[in-house]
């Protein structure tokens, strides 16, 4: 005799909303195969907001598929949150499937950045058996671009610029197959159906039979200067080797000194130019690939034209398929690497438009290689440098763009109303901001022509489509001047909220590290509208995102000239030499050359009198002319040379004597007055001391100060953090040396590392300024 005994199994239905970066990161296919592994039933799909998820079956494979979706997602998302609920009732449809995205909702769904090409597209890539060997658009899931073509959400091939490009047989099949990592990979293309490269003129004359690729890279290796259509525009490229071909690019681009960046083809390759640190690799490989800042190694096989009197090195490795290409096609006949510049005339925006980038770069570019991708959004590359103290290494961002744009930053506390902030005028972003979420654009340029201001109105304008955002606060520096003030102010209906320049600086960094204060910001950088109608740039402030107090500021000092003392640092080196003298100081041994008599009495007397020379507080200024005062450079061809040039001749000792540096007291709190350095100075330079030294003792002094007095500042206001951000901290000397101060002090110190710290960062301080004002007024 026999018994059975049945066992009921609980079947439950569980509804899931995934909210991040979850559309183009292989997502769906993602879950499909999770949900098949474990037997469920249901569907997953996109929508405005982010993904929607409905699993059915045995409570405990639901209970295994809850446990995982989130932890084992793929490695290019970014989940913020899982909000579950239990459905009232089960379906019991058969098997698991990926559905349409609806139409209509208001999109909320973060757009992800653009991706470097991975190890199993490269596989592919240069594997002669398969279909797609050599085909520069190779991508999957995994991998490729994002930002740069997308014009809508959600995230669906009609909604990019891949629409006009119809999937062939093969490729659909991929796209459809669950098992396939191309399983709705919306860029998928292949040599059949995808967008193609083509070199302008032909390849004649080069290697006949050759494709476009490997003729572009024949006519590189015999020094041409190509223009080369990337992600998110135009390059500029030539042999990184021959200074004559280097030297040819700097005058067609009009490009005096400022640095050139490098693609090299390996890791291999890099580690040949500079030395790279476990945290520097690691940046050069993640998948943003930015161009990373190290320092030069001695007999680096590059024309000296590509960072003339910079002591680093701007490197980034192939981040696209085609980049890959021509680097091994180049590695093959023992070109390692690429001057890699934005396409444009110097302080024009990048070029991205086909029939712009023929207009402009055809008198500059000898051949184009170009392809029939549009792209939507132009986008430069990133910069980051690296900044170690105390045993860690912190990522610095110099420029934010490609790779990591525009990845969303939480903001601390949310914001009641939609923003918009307009940053600054150099190095410009704007930033939009809605709830907890803040998405700040990509690097846009210097707003001081007609090209780069409409390139900012229509980032607006396309981020505001994107992100659905209708601002209804907009955020503004206090400089009446700014274009991006103007702009504020020229928008209709709308609550205007000013923020001052440096307050922002202080605020970005807080709230970046989801901190609302209070703090000691010292924030050192060029040139900064006060509250007092003067120019700020070496200040000590008390506070947080809502407000902030001066207690401590740099010695002020005449900008003699104005604006031509950013230009002309030996007009600083005269204003400094004249706060220590008190009176008409002598034109100086090193400067003897490059100005004459007449001019720098002339500077005098307007450092003296205050004529034409409105009065500063800039910690930018005072580097300037030390630098110029060592006769390192007594003009400048582009914003920061000179101090940059002077970082760059510091002695290899980390440990130099520090001139002094007063506190003295001031009625609205201390003065950091490094009157006491300049004339240290003075004095090595009369002893003939190298130069070298001098600039390490300098920075060692302006570093001591700094410390002191932040541990006064911290004393006084009773806090214990300490903020540094502004464009001086990108002097890696500096910023190291300070924090290593502040680190002996006992004393915790804050450091941009999510958003620029020059002014790129300012617009999402102004957005966190303008969300905390708007909460204490709710």
């Amino acid at each position: 005799m026999s018994s059975s005994v049945s066992v009921r199994v609980r079947v439950r239905r569980v509804r899931l909303r995934v909210r991040g970066v979850v559309q183009g990161v292989g997502f769906r296919p993602y879950v499909w195969r999770l949900a098949s592994e474990l037997g469920l039933s249901g569907f997953v799909l996109n929508d405005s907001c982010g993904v929607v998820v409905e699993v059915e079956g045995s409570s405990g494979a639901v209970d295994g598929f809850l446990a995982r979706v989130g932890a084992e997602a793929p490695p290019l998302a970014v989940i913020d949150s899982v909000e579950r609920s239990e459905c009232a009732s089960v379906v019991g449809e058969g098997g698991f499937e990926i559905r349409e995205s609806p139409g209509g909702g208001v999109p909320d769904a973060p757009v992800s950045a653009d991706s470097a090409t991975c190890e199993d597209c490269l596989r592919e890539l240069f594997d002669p058996a398969d279909r797609r060997h050599r085909y520069p658009f190779i991508n999957c899931t995994n991998c490729g671009p994002r930002f740069t073509i997308v014009r809508s959400v959600p995230y669906d091939r009609p909604l990019t610029s891949m629409s006009g490009f119809p999937m062939c047989e093969a490729c659909a099949a991929e796209y459809a197959d669950p098992a396939d990592r191309r399983f709705h990979a919306q860029p998928n293309a292949c040599p059949v159906c995808g967008p193609s490269v083509a070199l302008l003129p032909d390849s004649a004359g080069l290697e006949p039979g050759l494709d476009p690729v490997r003729s572009a890279a024949a006519a590189l290796r015999d020094g041409e200067i190509l223009a080369i259509k990337g992600i998110g525009g135009y390059h500029l490229a030539c042999r990184a080797d021959a200074e004559k071909v280097v030297a040819r690019l700097r005058a067609r681009k009009h490009r005096e000194d400022k640095p050139f960046a490098l693609m090299v083809a390996s890791e291999e390759a890099a580690a040949r130019l500079v030395a790279l640190s476990p945290a520097e690799r690691m940046l050069l490989v993640s998948p943003a690939r930015p161009i990373v800042l190290a320092r030069r190694l001695a007999g680096a096989a590059v024309a000296s034209s590509v960072a003339p009197g910079a002591g680093e090195l701007g490197l980034m490795l192939p981040y696209s398929p085609l980049h890959h290409l021509l680097l091994a096609d180049l590695a093959s006949v023992g070109v390692d690497g690429l001057v890699l510049t934005s396409g444009n005339i110097s302080d024009e925006p990048i070029a991205f438009d086909d029939a712009d980038a023929l207009e402009r770069l055809s008198g500059i570019a000898d051949r184009l290689l170009v392809h029939n991708r549009p792209i939507v959004t132009r986008t430069d590359d990133s910069v980051v440098r690296v900044a170690a103290a105390q045993g860690r290494a912190r990522p610095l961002v110099i420029r934010r763009s490609r790779g990591y744009v525009p990845a969303a930053l939480a903001l601390p506390g949310g914001t009641p109303r939609h923003v918009l902030a307009c940053g600054a005028e150099l190095k410009h972003t704007f930033c939009l901001a809605k709830g907890q979420r803040a998405w700040v654009s990509h690097h846009i340029g210097d707003l001081q022509n007609y090209e780069t201001l409409s390139s900012f109105r229509d980032g607006v304008s396309h981020f505001e489509r994107l992100f659905a955002v209708t601002p209804e606060v907009v955020a503004h520096d206090l400089h009446p001047e700014y274009l991006s003030t103007k702009y504020a102010q020229e928008r209709d209906g709308v609550e205007l909220i000013g923020v001052q320049h440096h307050h922002a600086h202080l605020a970005a960094c807080l709230a970046e590290h989801e901190e609302t204060g209070p703090a000691i910001g010292t924030i050192f950088d060029g040139t900064g509208y006060g509250p007092d109608g003067t120019i700020w740039g070496g200040e000590f402030l008390y506070g947080g995102l809502a407000g902030f107090t001066r207690v401590g500021k740099l010695l002020p000092t005449r900008l003699p000239g104005g604006e031509q003392a950013i230009k002309q640092p030996w007009r600083m080196a005269c204003a400094w030499l004249s706060a220590v003298l008190d009176e008409s100081p002598p034109l100086p041994r090193a400067l003897a050359g490059a100005v004459d008599e007449a001019s720098w009495g002339s500077v005098a007397q307007l450092a003296q009198t205050g004529f034409g020379s409105p009065v500063t507080t800039s910690m930018g200024r005072l580097f300037d002319g030390v630098a110029a005062l060592c006769g390192v450079r007594p003009t400048v061809n582009y914003e920061g040379q000179a101090a940059i040039e002077f970082e760059a001749l510091c002695s290899a000792e980390s440990d130099a004597d520090p001139y002094p540096v007063s506190l003295s007291s001031d009625p609205d709190g201390f003065v950091f007055d490094p009157r006491g350095a300049v004339e240290g100075v003075l004095t090595d330079l009369a002893a003939e001391v190298s130069v070298a030294v001098i600039a390490s003792r300098f920075h060692a002094s302006v570093a001591a100060g700094t410390a002191r007095a932040c541990a006064q500042a911290c004393s006084d206001c009773g806090v214990e953090t300490v903020v540094l951000s502004g464009g001086v901290f990108q002097n890696r000397r500096l910023l190291e040396s300070v924090l290593e101060r502040l680190h002996d002090l006992g004393l915790r110190a804050l450091v941009p590392e999510l958003v620029p710290i020059g002014d790129g960062g300012i617009a999402f301080g102004q957005t966190a300024v303008a969300a905390a004002r708007l909460r204490e007024a709710a």
